[in-house]
């Protein structure tokens, strides 16, 4: 007995099994869609050079333009299957691009006109006895550190202990009643942190108080609940097969806490304190009315007033005086600053989820 193997060119009607619906079609060439969409780029940039166009218009005809070829290009070639496909893949692609935009606008813009001030005088002095041109931010910068570093010491330890209990201890009533204030309190908009803050100190020091310590109670109001919510889910994701061999050597519990389960989520602790950190620094609002403004160097968060980036940022846009351009410059520059610590403060987090992850083979 013999057999043979029917091959397309032998039996056409393989192509079109299902009612003469082909199951194979052409192909566009390889660089079809980066070319189409290089001319389309070209052809919105001449649209904004030659014609004088603004470049949103000129960017979405381009988007546009791009998406219609591509498609009845695809449609004519390889069919509505997948025309479909690279039609959803453009409309996909733009999204993103077109949620980068406002972050790209920001960077360029911080950065055009931030670096101008960018000079030894601007990072080494205060605006004590400064009027017009010059004076700097260093007063600025010491608050910031020193504020948000107290308001960290007043969170971190807070939050983890608050996020131990709900996972290893909390049980009933109380846990879940701690849960929904931790959530109510993620919400809460920060002017509402500040204003609890300085009532709080009124209470204490009288009114018109202002100062460093009361910004990093505010400060750290907003910071506990972002503490306790990434402690609490790294905790969650300690295997209980580590916790149940170390109660199996007779460990109490508490040892096992802490000898055992912090140690494996150390990563992922470090992380969203890092994180958190980075959420508050910019933070203004609830510093306007606890800490105040200040020109020159204070450096005791319980005396007095305490200048941060933010606020300096603030007043200098805010009220430029008779030199509008010198506060303006001042003003973008301590805006580049703050966006530079909050970059290095996530590089940082990723390096220690890195370092402290826990080693696997």
């Amino acid at each position: 007995m013999s057999t043979s193997l029917t091959t397309p060119e032998r039996d056409p009607d393989l192509h079109t099994p299902l009612g003469g619906v082909s199951l194979t079609a052409g192909q566009l060439p390889r660089g079809a869609a980066p070319g189409t969409l290089v001319a389309a780029a070209v052809a919105g940039l001449l649209l904004w050079l030659l014609a004088g166009w603004a470049v949103v218009p000129c960017a979405l005809l381009a988007a546009a333009s791009y998406v219609v070829i591509v498609y009845t290009w695809s449609r004519a070639v390889e069919g509505p299957r997948k025309a479909t496909d690279r039609f959803v893949t453009a409309l996909v692609s733009g999204a993103f691009l077109l949620a980068l935009l406002p972050l790209v606008s920001v960077i360029v813009t911080v950065v055009s006109r931030g670096a101008a001030r960018f000079d030894a005088e601007f990072f080494t002095n205060s605006m004590l006895g400064v009027t017009g041109e010059g004076g700097g931010i260093y007063h600025a910068m010491m608050g910031t550190l020193i504020i948000t570093g107290l308001a960290t010491l007043i969170s971190v330890p807070i939050g983890m202990l608050t996020a131990i209990y709900l996972v290893e201890y909390g049980r009933g009533k109380l846990a879940k009643a701690i849960t929904f204030f931790v959530d109510v309190m993620t919400g809460i908009p920060s002017i509402v942190a500040g204003l609890f803050a300085y009532a709080l100190f009124v209470m204490m020091f009288g009114p018109g108080v202002r100062m460093g310590l009361a910004g990093a109670v505010a400060l750290s109001v907003l910071m506990i609940p972002t503490v306790v919510r990434s402690t609490e889910e790294m905790l969650k994701l300690v295997p209980n097969e580590l916790r149940e061999a170390s109660y199996a050597l007779a460990v109490p519990k508490w040892r096992t806490i802490l000898k055992v389960v912090l140690p494996t989520a150390l990563a992922g602790i470090a992380t969203g304190v890092t994180l958190a950190i980075a959420r508050v620094i910019g933070e203004t609002a609830p510093l306007l009315v606890t800490a105040g403004l200040t020109d020159g160097d204070n450096f005791d968060p319980t005396d007095g007033r305490m200048t941060t980036l933010s606020v300096f940022s603030y007043y200098e846009y805010q009220s430029p005086g008779l030199f509008a351009e010198a506060s303006f410059d001042r003003a973008w520059g301590a805006a580049l600053v703050l966006m530079i610590i909050v970059m290095l403060l996530n590089l940082v987090a990723r390096v220690i989820s890195k370092l402290f992850a826990p080693k696997t083979r």
